[in-house]
């Protein structure tokens, strides 16, 4: 761990600047998800405890480094507000006369909210001009945006070489996740893949079967997989022209001796629709005229198999089409074995990525992994074993 933790920073009575990720849903005038929000609380009533005064960072949607009003983050003031039970006062500006006067005034107990950093060009471009007008409104910088760490812009890669710097509790608790899982991790590891598209996640399984001891493939993708074994997929959703891929990282993985686990039975049904017209068979015996829209209960028992040898789970993607039932079968049963041995102490589970959040919610199992990480392509990259920008940032200001 080559970065600094609010620990090792002296805060008292000094300004911290802190990037956080409170891109959150917005419809019809309102936050319809704070999760996001709410996950920043300890980070901010740390520093406060600890005597700094905390002046919030963020984006809000793609404004493209223009002023957007529909994406204020004045829109989400009120709920911040509420979320983190103290004055949040707000900045017209990320930079300049309005963001300085109002660090000028900001009180012990407030907090600041800035303006849009991505309201500037300078931010998506990592300008080092930009970077010094935000150094210049305060005295230590703090990242609690893992979700952000993938983008190499001001307020996530070049400003933490210019204040001294370290991982809020959130960024601090998603690394310290991520490395229990793929970095150093228990053994055995398996991991699952699931979603729609082989093409989107190509370097994912190139990385994994190197680092895991079986990967589970599941969604659309595993369809790929069985079509890349000669076995007919009906008029299920797959990438016929990802065959040889497919069939390159099997080969990979078996010089890696990481065990591929693909379906051995399948749901086919007529439509994709909740209920729609279904049967259960052998994975090379999807009808002609039908679509595979869920892993069958046999898969599911040599998945749970996995799982019970296994001590540590890293997931990513759906087993089938969890939206609608009853498709969404083998997700939620092999989603509450994973909860049931994570709960019983005998499995570290880390989960992330759009989809995945929602089908463990739905499967009501979100709160017993070790970790669920809302963030989506820094999760992605992470898993790919990419090097993220923000962090890497923050590992050299550590050292």
């Amino acid at each position: 761990m080559g970065w600094k933790t609010l620990d090792d920073i002296e805060m008292t009575d000094k300004v911290v600047l802190v990037r956080v990720d409170v891109n959150v849903p917005f419809e019809d005038g309102r936050v319809t998800d704070a999760t996001r929000i709410e996950r920043i609380v300890p980070t901010v009533r740390d520093i406060m405890e600890r005597g700094g005064k905390p002046v919030l960072m963020a984006h809000f949607g793609r404004p493209k480094g223009k002023s957007v009003p529909e994406m204020s983050l004045s829109l989400i003031r009120d709920d911040m507000e509420r979320i983190l039970g103290v004055p949040v006062k707000f900045a017209e500006d990320c930079i300049g006369a309005p963001a300085k006067n109002a660090v000028i005034s900001l009180e012990p107990g407030q907090v600041l909210l800035l303006e849009n950093t991505r309201f500037h060009e300078g931010e998506e471009e990592n300008d080092a001009m930009f970077a010094a007008s935000l150094a210049a409104l305060g005295e230590v910088y703090v990242n609690d945006a893992f979700s952000a760490a993938h983008r190499a812009h001001a307020s996530t890669e070049a400003l933490a070489r210019l204040l001294p710097a370290a991982a809020g509790r959130l960024m601090e608790a998603e690394l310290k996740a991520l490395e229990a899982a793929l970095g150093e991790p228990e053994r055995p590891v398996v991991a699952v893949v699931g979603g729609a598209k082989v093409s989107t996640k190509l370097e994912l399984l190139g990385n994994l079967v190197r680092k895991v001891n079986t990967l589970v493939i599941g969604g659309g993708m595993a369809n790929t997989f069985l079509a890349a074994k000669g076995i007919d997929v009906g008029k299920s959703l797959a990438e016929h022209d990802m065959t040889d891929t497919a069939r390159d990282i099997m080969a990979k993985a078996e010089e890696a001796a990481c065990e591929i686990l693909l379906p051995v039975d399948v749901v086919c049904a007529t439509g994709f629709a909740a209920n729609a017209d279904n049967v259960t068979v052998p994975a090379d015996a999807c009808p002609a005229d039908r679509m595979i829209l869920d892993a069958g209960p046999k898969s599911v028992e040599k998945i749970n198999a996995v799982f019970e040898a296994a001590r540590t789970l890293i997931w990513n993607g759906p087993l089938g089409a969890f939206e609608i039932e009853p498709f969404d079968a083998a997700t939620n049963a092999a989603a509450r074995k994973a909860a049931a041995l994570t709960r019983a102490g005998k499995l570290i589970s880390v989960a992330g990525g759009g989809d995945t959040v929602a089908a463990l919610n739905k499967a009501g199992v979100a709160d017993d992994f070790t970790y669920i990480s809302t963030a989506g392509g820094a999760f992605l990259e992470w898993m790919e074993g990419k090097e993220l920008p923000g962090v890497a940032a923050l590992e050299e200001a550590g050292n």
